[in-house]
């Protein structure tokens, strides 16, 4: 049922199809005879790399009985012999696997998947990203976001590759060949990635069952060019020429409004074209060009003219309840939105800190700040005067201490001192409290340190 299909290289001189354990290889499409076999107990899944002769096949195992998937790299026709694999990489959690070859022939990524999350995160299963080069050398692919893995794409070049991952809103991340991190460009609705034919464009587009947003960003400078929307397209495709863009929506995906765009990467729509709603549109393709026909151009940020008159996106206002109609809007997000970052180590800086480093820098700071409060406060006499108008700022830094569930404890701490203290006059003023009210009041005059063990325990919580 799957992985039956067989597969030829680019210049159609092998034919490699998966039978029964092996892959068996056809050259000069001549399929009286079969060339050469890879044989591989279990092997489910090949890939042959793009690109001209020496060729080179990818080939799954999945595993069982406690052992690990893996997948090789082999060159062909070197399949026998112990040291006959290329590169080899296991891996645990994988039901299924992606391999993804790059231009150049030189590494795979391969997206691990399996059918259930046993963590309950996800309907969808789990993923990792594996990388593999030829050379022998593998690593796991960090991703900083926890999530499914939408899309990974690499670069003509072949030296650097894009992941969208993440619940969303999702991150979208380039990584160079060491798997390190390049540039982030943050969060957004996102979860599909597309290099121009030349590498030196990205589109980051959010299709399906997202809103058509896409951002076309030039990865030479990392810079955004543009933020068009494709509302409901189900088709996209770069053109050869590296500067025209095509969105479609196409049947049975969706029925209605079928038609296509094509589009300027700053923006503009310079073509347009709508199907009467009584016909459907099946599929759209740009007409093939070899590589090295058209030249890259300079990268321009400057939206081109266009004959076809610009649509404005339909805003779409969020829900307000009868009650809050005449009040004014408050800006409250689900997410909280991540600003694109450059992840490129600046000099004098071998890493950018991540997010739990830039808190415990935080909260170190806040803990040397509140041993210098309290040295002001065993002596005194060296410790500056504050002037009278400054005291109200002193009391807001003295309470705050830099970590959330610190500032939330001592937030408790004083609601609960202001109970005692409103208690303490209700009792003073002659009113009938409370059984527990009066226990809790007892207690307060047979302890006279109270007050003082509180503030102790509240000055230590913020150290």
């Amino acid at each position: 049922m799957q992985n039956w299909c067989p597969s030829w290289s680019e210049d159609e001189t092998i034919c490699a199809r998966n039978v029964n354990n092996e892959v068996h290889f056809f050259e000069n499409n001549n399929f009286n005879t079969i060339a050469n076999k890879l044989h591989l107990q279990k092997i489910n899944d090949f890939v042959l790399s793009p690109g001209p002769q020496p060729y080179k096949v990818a080939v799954y195992v999945p595993g069982s009985k406690g052992a690990p998937s893996f997948v090789r790299l082999y060159q062909y026709p070197n399949f026998d012999g112990p040291h006959a694999a290329l590169a080899n990489k296991s891996f645990f959690k994988a039901d299924k696997v992606t391999m993804l070859w790059n231009k150049k022939a030189t590494a795979v990524l391969v997206i691990a998947s399996t059918d259930v999350d046993k963590t309950g995160a996800s309907y969808y299963g789990e993923q990792t990203l594996h990388y593999i080069a030829v050379n022998g050398e593998s690593a796991v692919v960090q991703l900083p976001k926890n999530g499914p893995i939408y899309d990974v794409v690499w670069n003509s070049s072949s030296t650097e590759f894009c992941a969208v991952y993440g619940f969303m809103p999702a991150k979208a991340t380039i990584f160079n060949l060491k798997c390190d991190p390049v540039f982030d460009f943050g969060t957004g609705p996102r979860n599909a990635a597309y290099y121009s034919p030349h590498g030196h464009i990205l589109v980051l587009a959010g299709f399906g069952n997202l809103r058509g947003q896409m951002e076309v960003w030039d990865v030479k400078n990392y810079k955004l060019i543009s933020k068009p929307v494709a509302s409901d397209s189900t088709y996209f495709a770069w053109c050869p020429d590296g500067e025209h863009i095509l969105t479609a929506t196409c049947a049975p995906r969706l029925r209605v409004n079928n038609g296509y765009k094509i589009w300027h990467y700053t923006g503009s729509v310079l073509h347009k074209h709508d199907v009467p709603s009584n016909a459907e549109l099946w599929q759209v393709s740009w007409q093939p060009f070899l590589d090295g026909i058209f030249p890259a151009k300079t990268i321009t940020y400057q939206a081109v003219p266009s004959d076809v008159p610009s649509e404005e996106p339909k805003v779409a206002t969020a829900y307000r309840p009868p009650a809050l109609r005449n009040k004014p809007i408050t800006n409250s997000k689900l997410h909280e939105e991540e600003p694109p970052q450059n992840m490129k180590p600046q000099a004098g800086n071998d890493k950018p800190l991540s997010k739990t480093a830039l808190k415990n820098q935080r909260k170190h700071e806040a803990k040397k700040a509140a041993k210098q409060e309290a040295r002001n406060e065993k002596s005194p006499d060296l410790a500056p005067t504050p002037a009278p108008q400054s005291t109200p700022q002193n009391t807001i830094s003295q309470s705050t201490s830099g970590d959330p569930e610190v500032d939330k404890k001592i937030k408790n701490l004083k609601k609960k001192l202001k109970a005692i203290e409103q208690l303490k006059e209700q009792a003073a003023a002659g009113k009938q409290l409370e059984k527990n009210q009066v226990i809790f009041t007892c207690f307060i005059r047979t302890c006279s340190h109270y007050h003082s063990s509180l503030f102790i325990i509240h000055n230590h919580l913020i150290k």
